[in-house]
């Protein structure tokens, strides 16, 4: 199996756009098909800008996924 990472998916329109934390192939496109979708974030909003699924996040993090610089400070924000 390929390396699996934790990175971010871009969704919504042009100067509105919100992400999809997700677990990823590594060789596989930011917007490609994905593994699993484990958070959201938006930028946008002044609270509660990311949701996490806390167990499937620790769940890849143990078998071995590389989180992305940002998804990485977003685990720390959550206590993960």
């Amino acid at each position: 199996m390929a390396e699996v990472v934790l990175r971010m998916k871009r969704l919504g329109t042009k100067k509105t756009p919100f992400f999809r934390i997700v677990a990823i192939q590594k060789s596989t496109q930011r917007d490609g098909k994905v593994l699993e979708e484990i958070g959201l974030y938006d930028p946008k909003k002044k609270q509660d800008k990311f949701t996490l699924e806390e167990e499937r996040a620790k769940f890849w993090l143990k078998n071995g996924a590389v989180p992305s610089n940002t998804v990485k400070s977003i685990f720390k924000k959550a206590g993960i």
